[in-house]
């Protein structure tokens, strides 16, 4: 996580962005007179909107901000209202998670409001709200999200290419089929039966067992991948909570020092989401101790039953994407590396146009989609390479797709450099090269057969030693990595690699 790379330092400065932008929600809500409940709420109503609104372009981001007290002030509304009626509250939350899901479907907006809609209600359970508080908890998180605009879009703006949708292209998109209705009855299930078990654990606390299923399905499409995300959650949990004993528990609350150490815990969630969901976790439970430390209700007891609950919502998931409508992690690859793939391509031949002097051809968009497009595969592959994973030919065949894209990607940002040089020249040699990466590029999309009809055409320029002008070198790279690509795409996945 330490050592993850941070291009532009964009990691920091969105989490620097957010600790500012939460800081001032929570300073000005205090400043206005505000209940430390409102102050709690606008404070994470405000992280959120930082966290949450992931638009490509800022104005899109703007739109999406001033949409989101459109699902939050509804759902605030009808939770405080059902506050002390059970059942119309239960099957009120489980609507909210079906819906909320069902939202992603409409890309980042939907997502992000969806989002903002379901925390709006788990924010009231975990304060325990009630109708009296509505009216500053309207204010509190207005001024939060105005708060968090004002950061983002005018103090301190930052350009950033947003992750792709939920659901890739290639992925069937209709009826039953489209991901994002499978995973809208997944979660609802998963929640509702986690709801059930954590109130009967605990009478108080069982929404953490909610958010925790609801949380596992947040930017998860396969079974694998949320079943990883599951394992992940609960040991960044447990982590959490042994540092949470030893930090939160002996502050007691006190104000100063806990302020200091949530804005730390926001750095921290912000820093570490890209690259790590365990110290995310890790994060988000040492804020949530801090938390109930300023409240009053801080002991030993509670994180222990905080990972009860969290176990509890983790296996809900789990049981809920296997049984319930599943999507296979293999159609899921499928349609990621497809993606990386096409993208190499684009990549490759806006570089080639722009060194021939197409004044209009860029291809540094691509090479920026490229690296999302990597972090979605491998959130996509983590279940076949992980640990515990027990299938060892599919493991090494994951590894091996993951170290070529990486080589591919490598060969991409060496090209798009060249490429930027005013004084690059144009090699002849380049607009064949990359006739080449096109043709290998649909012959590892083709049907199988295809494949076979240019897989000897594709090796023999992989053998092919680097030479020429350093655009021509590294499209020569990717013709090789592509080459080597076919092995574990388009062989058995039971069958050991030849070439590893």
């Amino acid at each position: 996580m330490f050592v993850a790379p941070d291009p532009g330092r964009l990691r920091l400065r969105n989490s620097l962005r957010a600790v500012v932008g939460v800081g001032l929600a929570v300073a000005v809500a205090e400043l206005c007179g505000l209940s430390l409940t409102a102050s709690i709420t606008g404070g994470l109503a405000a992280l959120l909107a930082l966290f949450t609104v992931t638009d490509a372009s800022v104005r899109a981001q703007r739109v999406t901000t001033a949409l989101l007290p459109v699902a939050g002030f509804p759902v605030l509304a009808l939770a405080t209202t059902l506050h002390g009626l059970n059942l119309a509250r239960d099957a009120a939350f489980i609507a909210v998670v079906f819906c909320g899901v069902y939202a992603r479907r409409w890309g980042p907006r939907g997502h992000a409001l969806g989002i903002f809609a379901f925390m709006n209600f788990f924010i009231t359970q975990f304060l325990h709200a009630v109708p009296e508080q509505l009216p500053e908890l309207y204010a509190a998180v207005g001024l939060a999200l105005g708060a968090a605009g004002l950061v983002r879009f005018v103090l301190w703006p930052i350009e950033r290419y947003s992750p792709p949708p939920a659901a890739p292209a290639g992925l069937p998109g209709t009826g039953w089929a489209r991901p994002t209705t499978r995973q809208a009855f997944q979660a609802a299930a998963a929640c509702a039966v986690a709801l059930a078990v954590g109130q009967f654990i605990s009478d108080d606390r069982w929404y953490w067992a909610v958010g925790t299923a609801w949380w596992i399905f947040v930017n998860t499409t396969s079974r694998g991948e949320t079943l990883v995300r599951g394992f992940r959650r609960v040991l960044g949990t447990v982590i959490g909570i042994v540092v949470g004993l030893l930090v939160a528990v002996p502050l007691h609350g006190a104000p100063a020092p806990t302020a200091v150490l949530v804005a730390l815990c926001v750095f921290g969630i912000f820093y570490t989401a890209p690259v790590s969901y365990s110290w995310m976790m890790l994060a988000v439970t040492v804020m949530a101790g801090l938390l109930y430390g300023l409240l009053g209700v801080l002991d030993a007891q509670l994180l222990v039953l905080r990972l009860a609950e969290t176990a509890v919502g983790a296996v809900c998931a789990a049981l809920a994407v296997v049984v319930v409508l599943p999507v296979t992690t293999h159609a899921t690859n499928h349609a990621w590396i497809e993606r990386v793939l096409r993208c190499v391509h684009a990549c490759t031949s806006a570089a080639a146009a722009r060194l021939a002097g197409a004044a209009d051809a860029d291809p540094t968009p691509h090479a920026q989609e490229l690296e999302v497009l990597l972090g979605r595969v491998r959130l996509s592959l983590a279940p076949l390479v992980h640990p515990l994973s027990p299938y060892r030919a599919r493991k090494a065949r994951a590894r091996r797709v993951l170290a070529l894209l990486d080589e591919c990607a490598h060969e991409v940002r060496g090209l798009v450099s060249v490429a930027s040089d005013p004084d690059a020249g144009h090699d002849a040699r380049l607009a064949a090269a990359c006739w080449r990466v096109e043709a290998a590029v649909e012959a590892l999309t083709a049907p199988t057969s295809d494949w076979m009809k240019t897989r000897e055409g594709a090796a023999a320029a992989s053998t092919a030693p680097p030479t020429g002008a350093p655009a021509l070198v590294h499209v020569q790279g990717l013709e090789r990595a592509l080459a080597e690509l076919g092995e574990p795409l388009r062989t058995s996945p039971r069958s050991p690699l030849v070439n590893s």
